[in-house]
């Protein structure tokens, strides 16, 4: 998956600690393209480009965390996240809605803990 921003390196940083992978051992600040390694499925590849983000992406990420939503949310906005939207219900159902340093929106899910909860 390639990623188009500003800031390559930067972004890819925020997304190694986000997913706990690590970044390609030859990238170093400045790079324009960086990579962060996932352990299995696509490649999360950040290209640096000139051109600002103009409309919604059309392609995000929706995450099932190991911890709690709640836990996991606040991990996420600690790193640089920011709150979009709050689809949390109080029966625990829903989701969060946050966006990367670059403003690229992501989704948290209910963990399956949180899912199990609820079931019972």
């Amino acid at each position: 998956m390639a990623i188009d921003c500003a800031d390559a390196y930067e972004l890819a940083r925020f997304w190694s600690e986000v997913l706990g992978c690590p970044l390609h051992p030859e990238d170093k600040p400045g790079a324009p393209e960086t990579e962060v390694r996932l352990p299995e499925g696509p490649l999360l590849h950040f290209n640096q480009v000139p051109e600002p983000k103009t409309i919604k992406n059309r392609v995000h990420l929706r995450l099932r965390p190991k911890t709690s939503r709640e836990e996991e949310v606040e991990r996420l906005l600690n790193l640089g996240a920011t709150l979009v939207a709050d689809r949390r219900e109080p029966d625990g159902a829903g989701w969060a809605i946050l966006a990367d340093p670059e403003s690229d929106g992501f989704c948290i899910l209910r963990s399956e803990t949180d899912r199990a909860a609820m079931s019972s």
